[in-house]
């Protein structure tokens, strides 16, 4: 994204979302503007300790950048990220794809932007701030958001926050077991909803059924479109066992609106179409929500990011 043209100054925040391949980042205005935006990669093959430097050097990039054209450093920053978040102490607490376990990045962020307030979060928790707040649930009083990625997981959202529950943990979704007899996940269950809804756990079954082991879940929507039998049936499956999983999510949650994103939902009516009966051929005295595909993309996460840094000023403001 270009820069824009230099005004002085203009408050920001510093809003980053890693991945487990990449980050996203952005420089926020106050009114939510994307000043600037950039990426790089994490580097996680060079290991945990050049993951959390490739973070920290970013973060310090984003600062410079922001001091050089827009007249002033950033007031805050928020960073989202994979894995098991202890929000409140600021902790990165565990995320296999990236190797860490126990990271204050809080503190070793605020030390790198020398001193400002830093907002940590949970990825998907974020992602769901940022569609709840301006994106696909944008006025609902209630909400869950669900990605469907390489796992699954979700987002509760009350009022515009998100709900992380007494540890942490609210909206793992994709660890509710749907089918005992499953395949075994990596929490220790059987049958987790991800090991058979998520967009690895398609790709897995549309590669054996086609016997391509190239092929991925974005392969199966387009042989689903066409007709193919074996696609239809792996398609079928998934879409089975995701709205079981949602049916259950609904009735403990009760969300006006339910937000669907992620890879698999990039196939659009193809996913949408069946899931919607699916649900509510399930439903009896429950109420059906609006279903409806998530509406940020893959900047979601970056935004909720910047969201999470304007609040956390808000609330020192007001203390």
């Amino acid at each position: 994204m270009p820069p824009r043209a230099k005004l002085f100054p203009v408050k920001h925040v510093i809003a980053l979302d890693v991945g487990g391949t990449g980050m996203k980042a952005a420089l926020v205005g106050a009114d939510g503007t994307l000043l600037y935006e950039a990426r790089r990669a994490t580097g996680r093959e060079r290991g945990a300790e050049a993951v959390v430097e490739s973070i920290l050097a970013f973060a310090a990039d984003l600062r410079a950048y922001g001091e050089e054209h827009f007249g002033e450093s950033a007031v805050a920053a928020g960073v989202a990220v994979p894995g098991i978040v202890d929000a409140e102490n600021g902790i990165a607490v565990y995320a296999a794809n990236l190797g860490w376990r126990d990271v204050p990045m809080r503190r070793l962020l605020g030390e790198r932007l020398g001193g400002v307030p830093v907002a940590l979060g949970h990825d998907v928790r974020t992602g769901g701030l940022a569609e709840g707040r301006i994106g696909a649930g944008k006025g609902a009083d209630r909400f869950l958001f669900v990605p469907l990625g390489t796992g699954i997981a979700g987002a509760i959202g009350i009022a515009g926050t998100i709900e992380a529950g007494a540890h942490g943990y609210a909206g793992e979704i994709g660890h509710i077991v749907v089918r005992p007899d499953g395949p075994d996940c990596g929490c220790g269950q059987r049958g987790c909803l991800e090991t058979l809804a998520s967009a690895s756990a398609v790709t897995r079954a549309w590669a054996a059924a086609s016997g391509d082991p190239e092929a991925d879940a974005a392969d199966c929507a387009k042989a689903v479109e066409s007709g193919d039998p074996a696609a239809l049936e792996v398609w079928r499956n998934a879409v089975d066992a995701l709205a079981a999983g949602l049916v259950t999510a609904l009735t403990l949650l009760d969300p006006r609106t339910l937000i669907i994103g992620g890879g698999l939902a990039e196939a659009g009516e193809t996913l949408f179409t069946p899931l919607r009966a699916a649900v509510e051929e399930r439903v009896t005295f429950q109420k059906l929500p609006h279903i409806v595909p998530a509406a940020l993309g893959d900047t979601a996460g970056c935004l909720g990011a910047g969201l999470l840094a304007w609040d956390l000023l808000s609330t020192e403001v007001s203390a």
